[in-house]
């Protein structure tokens, strides 16, 4: 029998100066850990999360149409100003700088709201990572808000209460560095934050009063002690100053605004309130939220850190008691996500419950991915989503309008209201065009409100249009812009306004719209000649803000 033969190394496609010593392989090991750790970690899902959130937006920015207010806030972009009777300038600058460097395209004006949207995504992962959360608390957290329907439906256009939001989250990220961390300084940060947000919509008022009486009512309160919250809304004010003087020029009429907002709304209850954000910030999300509310005001964990909570609390009442829209509220929600983040993955992790983590975020994406093609992101056919909304009844987890009719016919408000306005512009023109021709040259064109104005003023060169008159919020201030009212083409208004200005008024049309918001569809189109007055004495006929 011959004796075994060993191969040397190389026979089996190594040669034995090539293995990987012990280092080597430790190397790569170590190596391979990073980069698997590194993928994986906390951060990444993270910003995985936020991507997510603006490639959403970004891949259905093209998708039904402009919402109206797009077309105001373009309008208004061209007439720069300190502030305007329904907002602050804030989102004026943001419509002119956007129109300026990326145009007036969806996909441009959406671009700023969906990144606005994706980093309260990353801002509410770290406020739980700041709590003391993990990869599973930052996660779930950032989760629960990528798929809230209050907060995505406002990534999905231009609209100031994306920034609104954005600085709301901002500052309670900072109040929270502020509180856990004892590093009293950061109000200064904390000022510039909330003044931004003052720049860019009212309510911001309310959460920094919410805060100084949470301050007040916590071992929290040392810190009014000191100079540095005072400097701090001393910076906070300055961003207000400008729209104050803005104020004062023209007569407070922010004020008229809101007073007949909050008259023209409908009554609820406390219990409707709270249903409603129940629903509109995705009903799964309901154990997490009030997990972080626990948190706050109840847990050992939130002792020395009391003041979230209880501005949740405050502004909770604050907005049931006033009526407010339901979606004011919706910024104060990521850092109770974050707490709650916080307390389930302790919970979990305490009784060693490995499968209820990746079940509950499962259920939280699925259902708020579900939610969010039916009522907030524009991803399906509108023929589809009209069908389905149909068969729930008008069910509407999105946004509801101001001082309009609360009646969803056939989709969500915040879908309807980006569909038909082309189709309205086409049909004025027509009216136009049917006119005798020395009536055409002098014609104008007046509307119920904004978003019907801005979308003349938007569609309207295409159709040799005018610029349109509307006696509705700021475009009763831009005024009759050189109409003399001969010859007025009437959208909207009503025939009993129309009399009182004119003394012959015919309906030469009607606007219809399928799936548009019901009280932009078959309505009259008329025209008003012989006015009984000069169109400038009657002009506050027209004037309404709300």
């Amino acid at each position: 029998m011959l004796p075994s033969k060993k191969l040397p190394s190389h026979e089996f496609g190594v040669v034995a100066s090539e293995r990987p010593t012990s280092k080597a392989r430790a190397k790569f090991g170590a190596r391979k850990a990073w980069s698997t750790g590194t993928l994986f970690s906390a951060t990444a899902i993270l910003v995985y999360l936020a991507l997510l959130k603006l490639l959403v937006h970004l891949l259905t920015a093209d998708n039904y149409g402009y919402f109206r207010d797009e077309f105001y806030y373009l309008v208004a972009s061209e007439r720069p100003d300190l502030g305007y009777v329904d907002f602050p300038p804030f989102v004026m600058l943001v419509t002119a700088a956007t129109h300026a460097v990326l145009g007036d395209s969806l996909l441009a004006l959406h671009f700023l709201p969906a990144l606005a949207g994706a980093v309260m995504v990353v801002l509410t992962g770290l406020m739980a990572r700041e709590l003391g959360g993990g990869r599973y608390a930052q996660g779930i957290a950032a989760l629960a808000t990528l798929v809230a329907p209050n907060i995505l439906a406002f990534g999905a256009w231009l609209a100031m209460d994306a920034f609104d939001q954005l600085f709301w989250v901002s500052a309670a990220f900072v109040l929270v560095l502020i509180l856990k961390r004892n590093q009293p300084r950061l109000w200064l940060l904390f000022g510039l934050v909330t003044g931004l947000g003052l720049f860019t919509k009212a309510t911001m008022l309310y959460f920094g009063f919410a805060v100084f009486v949470a301050l007040l009512a916590t071992p929290a309160r040392r810190h009014l002690r000191t100079r540095w919250p005072w400097l701090g809304a001393a910076v906070a004010l300055t961003f207000l100053l400008p729209y104050l003087y803005w104020q004062v020029v023209n007569g407070w009429p922010t004020l008229e605004f809101w007073r007949n907002y909050y008259w023209n709304m409908s009554p609820d209850s406390l219990g409707g309130f709270l249903i409603e954000q129940i629903l509109t910030m995705q009903p799964v999300s309901l154990p997490l939220w009030l997990a972080g509310l626990w948190f706050f005001l109840f847990g050992k964990a939130g002792k020395t850190i009391r003041a979230p909570g209880l501005v949740y609390v405050i502004l909770f009442t604050i907005f049931a008691i006033q009526n407010a829209k339901f979606y004011f509220l919706a910024p104060a929600y990521p850092v109770l996500f974050a707490a709650g983040g916080v307390t389930l993955e302790r919970f979990f992790e305490e009784r060693r419950w490995r499968w209820p983590k990746p079940a509950y975020a499962v259920l939280l994406a699925v259902t708020g991915a579900i939610i969010a093609v039916f009522s907030t992101v524009p991803a399906l056919p509108v023929e589809t989503v009209a069908k389905i909304n149909g068969t729930f009844a008008g069910v509407n987890l999105g946004i509801e309008g101001s001082g309009r009719s609360a009646e969803v016919d056939k989709l969500p408000l915040n879908f309807a209201d980006r569909l038909g306005w082309e189709d309205m512009v086409s049909t004025v023109a027509g009216v136009r065009d049917r006119l005798p021709p020395e009536e055409q040259s002098k014609a104008c064109v007046l509307t119920r409100n904004y978003g019907e104005a801005a979308a003349v003023d938007f569609y309207g060169p295409k159709y040799s249009l005018p610029d349109a008159i509307s006696g509705h919020n700021n475009y009763y201030l831009w005024g009759p812009r050189g109409c003399n009212g001969e010859v007025v083409i009437s959208v909207g208004v009503s025939l009993e306004t129309l009399e009182d200005v004119f003394g012959d008024v015919e309906e030469a049309d009607v606007v219809r719209c399928e799936y548009c918001m019901p009280d932009e569809n078959n309505f009259p189109v008329y025209v008003g000649r012989d006015p009984k007055m000069p169109f400038e004495e009657a002009w506050p006929e027209f004037k309404h803000y709300n």
